[in-house]
C-alpha cells in the first residue's frame, strides 16, 4: 500500500498526488494507491490514516507525506513501523501554522477550512523528537522551498536517505525527476512474480 498524505490546505488533487496516481495506473498498480482527503484536525487525520493503513501488513505500507503530511508520516512511521517518504516535510507545524488560525481557503476545488487553537495542540502531541531506524525513511528536500526551511528538515532527519534538490520549490515542481526513486523505495518488500517461471 502507498498511502499519500497531502499537505495543509491541499487535497488528493495536488500536483504530486496526481502524478503518482497516474504512474501507478500506467503500471497497473492502482489497487495499491490510497490518498484520502485529510480532515483539518490533526488527530482526526491521523485516525483516518491509521484506519486505512491498518488494513495492510505493516511491512507492505509506505506512507508518502508532503509538507504537513510529512509530519504526519513521521509519527505514523515511528508508531507502526511503516516506511515513509517525506517531501519537503514540516518539522514544527504548530509554530508554522500559528499564523493561520481561522478560516483558510483551500488550494483545490474552492471551499475553506477553519484552523482552531486546539489543532495546534493536536500537532504538538504528534511531535517526534528523533526518528529511529533511519533506513525506513527517504527525505526529499528542496533548497528553494519558499515555505519551509530545508535546513530544519536535514537536521531533523539525520542518517536517512536524502535527496537534496538544488533550487526547485515547496511543491517540488520537478517531482517527475524523482518519482522513479520514490516508487523504488516503496517497493522494498519483494513483489510476487507476475507469471510462473518457464519450466
Amino acid at each position: 500500500m502507498i498511502l499519500y498524505l497531502h499537505g495543509f490546505r491541499s487535497s488528493p488533487q495536488s500536483f504530486k498526488a496526481r502524478m503518482m496516481r497516474a504512474r501507478l495506473a500506467e503500471l497497473g498498480r492502482l489497487s495499491e494507491w490510497q490518498c484520502p482527503v485529510l480532515p483539518v484536525s490533526p488527530r482526526d487525520a491521523i485516525a483516518l490514516a491509521e484506519t486505512i493503513g491498518g488494513a495492510a501488513n505493516p511491512d507492505d505500507v509506505t506512507v508518502v507525506g508532503s509538507s504537513l503530511g510529512g509530519y504526519y508520516a513521521t509519527w505514523l512511521a515511528e508508531k507502526h513501523g511503516w516506511r515513509a517518504v517525506l517531501l519537503n516535510p514540516a518539522v514544527m507545524p504548530d509554530v508554522d501554522l500559528s499564523a493561520y488560525l481561522g478560516d483558510q481557503p483551500l488550494w483545490h476545488g474552492g471551499g475553506s477550512i477553519t484552523v482552531l487553537p486546539r489543532h495546534l495542540d493536536e500537532l504538538r502531541a504528534l511531535h517526534v523528537d528523533a526518528v529511529t531506524r533511519p533506513e525506513r525513511y527517504f527525505l526529499i528536500a528542496a533548497t528553494g522551498d519558499e515555505v519551509l526551511d530545508y535546513r530544519a528538515m536535514l537536521a531533523h532527519y539525520p542518517g536517512v536517505r536524502t535527496t537534496l534538490i538544488e533550487g526547485s520549490n515547496h511543491a517540488i515542481s520537478d517531482f517527475a525527476d524523482h518519482l522513479a526513486d520514490v516508487l523504488a523505495f516503496c517497493d522494498q518488500t519483494p513483489r510476487a512474480a507476475l507469471a510462473p517461471a518457464a519450466a
